[in-house]
Formats: C-alpha cells, structure tokens, sequence
C-alpha cells in the first residue's frame, strides 16, 4: 500500500511525480538532487549536512568495504529474520544513507527516509536512484506524511541531536500504524560522569566555530590524538583519561583492525560529529521508555545493544493493533 503524503504546513494532500509534490497543480515543494525539498539547507543540522556531504562514502559498507552498519542495524532492530517485503519502512534522521544502503539492499522494504539537511544528496549519490527509495529533506516535526502509516518506524544516531527530545519521540510514534513498531537508539545518560567528558567541555566553543575551521583543526592534529589515545588505553587508563581527550571514543565505537587510513578518516568524522552539533541532549534510558508509553505504545523494551566492540542504548515498543 502506498503512503499518502500531506503537506505539513497545511494537511492537505499531496502527489508527487519526478519535479516535485503538488497539491493539485500546484507544485509546492520541489525534487532537487533526487530529494523532494519540504524544508530550506539553513536550519541547525546545517553541520550534517556539511559532514556527510564531505564524508559521502566514509560509513557506507558497499563504499568502505566494511560491515559495521549492517551489523548495527540488524543488531538493534532484530530484524534480520523478518520478512519486510511490501512493507513500509521510515527511515528518520538517514544523513549520507548509511542505513538506508542496508534496509534497501538487505531486504525488500519500501523506504521513506527523512533527513532535516541537506545530507539527502549524499543519501541519494549512495543509494538512488532506486524504485524502493523515496528521499525527502524534511524536519522530524513536520513530516509529509499522514500520521499511522508505516509498518516500521527506526530513528538511529538523531534523537540527541533535535531540540526537543521529547516531542521527537512523539513525532516518530504518531507515524506508526497500528501494529507496527519504533526503534529508536540515543546517547545514554550513565550517571553523574556522563557530562565530564571532553565533548561536553569543549562543545560551548566548538559549536559555534565555522564548520571548516572546526574540521580543519580536527584534521590537523588528529594524528597525535590518536597515538596518545591509544597510549593511555595500552597501559590500562583508557577508560579514566581518554575521556579528556577530544576525540571520539575509539574503542567503543568503531571497529578493530582497521587500517590506520581508514581508522583516521572515521575519526575525523567521528569527532567532527562529536563538537559540531547544534543539539547534544543524552537521556535516560528509563525517561525514553516513559515516553514510548505515554504515547500510546506496548510492549515497550529499553537496554544496551552490544555489537562487534561497539554498543548502542536502544529503546524499542509497537504501537496497539
């Protein structure tokens, strides 16, 4: 069954063809580089869009020849058994597609995929053009989709990063149809320890720099970064002093092995990701499950998810048939 697409700012219903979506004749919002544009570039992921642009290929598997993103997706969402074929897949928050890749080529999913910058142009040089794939820049709050629709709903890497972490999770709930599910993942608050970390030090300036200076000065000493971080981790204080350093978490995010260029490039990204952002707001796992529950889900299940060396806080519910 097809999704029916409404227009956010009025809720009235929209036909999309390959220029754009009309309501009636009138073209509302364009199809640019493969992506139906219902908002503007200049919003707050403008850094993603800068990022994921820069880092077009950087943690897709079919470009990196790696298997991290399939095996993160399978993991949290515990889909790797269930036949998706038919179904109607949202996909919010896709950034360069990374995901994406995975549901479009790992099963037989219809995806909608969402992204509030202008990352769909990275999304749609990986994935597109493709029957299976429709692409918009749009913002989680207002979707151009009528609400209870989708089969399956996921939400990987973003929710910290939107203004309003609660309304974020009441905005992916009401696009789930009966008997359908939410998956979602964010970054964790541990404990009083959480915000004592270099991210949360340094991002009151790091966040307001220009984003090429930022990823220049990130580029420029990545390289002794990376060798003290390593030192502290080989002699056992890892866990104590990394934190302090300004960069992300190597051993609990990325994969072993890797090749020192490729291992580099990741963490470039990585900690671009990390001080760039406009919006970084951890939850509770338990505050997260509240809100799955008071909008109207069951079966709601929240706890780490452990793949490769890496883990994820995921929270997961349906909504009632």
């Amino acid at each position: 069954m097809s999704i029916q697409l409404v227009n956010p700012a009025n809720g009235q219903a929209l036909i999309a063809n390959e220029t754009g979506l009309y309501e009636g004749d009138q073209l509302i919002y364009p199809c640019i580089g493969g992506a139906y544009r219902i908002v503007k570039d200049d919003n707050y992921t403008d850094n993603f869009g800068f990022q994921w642009n820069k880092f077009v290929g950087t943690q897709v598997d079919k470009a990196n020849q790696l298997d991290m993103s399939k095996v993160r997706f399978f993991a949290e969402t515990n889909w790797d058994k269930e036949d998706l074929t038919g179904k109607n897949v949202l996909e919010v928050g896709s950034g360069a597609g990374r995901f994406s890749q995975i549901i479009l080529d790992y099963t037989n999913a219809n995806l909608y995929t969402v992204d509030y910058s202008n990352a769909v142009e990275a999304n749609f040089k990986n994935n597109g053009p493709h029957n299976r794939l429709h692409l918009y820049q749009a913002s989680i709050y207002e979707m151009p989709f009528a609400k209870a629709q989708f089969d399956k709903v996921i939400c990987i890497g973003v929710l910290q990063h939107t203004p309003d972490v609660e309304k974020s999770v009441q905005s992916l709930i009401e696009m789930v149809k009966p008997g359908g599910e939410l998956v979602v993942d964010f970054y964790p608050i541990r404990g009083w320890w959480t915000k004592v970390h270099a991210k949360y030090i340094f991002r009151p300036w790091t966040k307001k720099m220009s984003h090429e200076k930022l990823h220049a000065k990130i580029e420029n000493n990545i390289d002794w970064i990376i060798k003290t971080y390593r030192f502290f981790s080989k002699i056992g204080l890892g866990k104590i002093v990394n934190r302090f350093l300004p960069i992300c978490d190597i051993d609990g995010t990325l994969p072993t092995g890797l090749p020192y260029e490729q291992l580099r490039e990741l963490c470039v990204l990585d900690t671009f990701d990390m001080f760039s952002p406009a919006y970084d707001q951890p939850q509770k796992m338990t505050t997260v499950k509240q809100w799955f529950e008071k909008y109207g889900m069951t079966s709601v299940w929240g706890g780490d998810v452990t793949y490769q060396n890496c883990y994820a806080m995921v929270v997961k519910g349906k909504k009632p048939a």
